[in-house]
């Protein structure tokens, strides 16, 4: 499910007031890496992470591996600091605001 821009506006307000508790360094992405952002997502819905100036890899290439490897979206990547949000489907915490059709 793909978020639409007022999701995705709302997910950044909420996580502004979260902790960033996902730290990716020298390492890269490894599989425990993964495994403790799955678990992460599935305890809170919405996760920041931050990438630390020995990471090789970029913010943004960070935020796609992970996003793809948990299937969880991309709420947003700036500086250092990424966002992802993975809805859990049998104890949902974040309800999202719904868009409005257009007449």
């Amino acid at each position: 499910m793909a978020l639409t821009s007022k999701q995705r506006s709302q997910l950044r307000g909420l996580a502004a007031a979260e902790d960033t508790i996902i730290q990716v360094g020298k390492s890269g992405i490894t599989d425990n890496l993964v495994e403790s952002v799955l678990a992460a997502l599935k305890a809170r819905e919405l996760v920041k992470g931050k990438v630390l100036e020995s990471c090789e890899l970029t913010p943004r290439e960070v935020c796609d591996e992970l996003s793809e490897r948990c299937r969880a979206e991309q709420v947003q990547v700036i500086g250092t600091k990424f966002v992802l949000y993975k809805r859990n489907e049998k104890e949902p915490k974040i309800v999202l605001v719904k868009d409005k059709k257009k007449a």
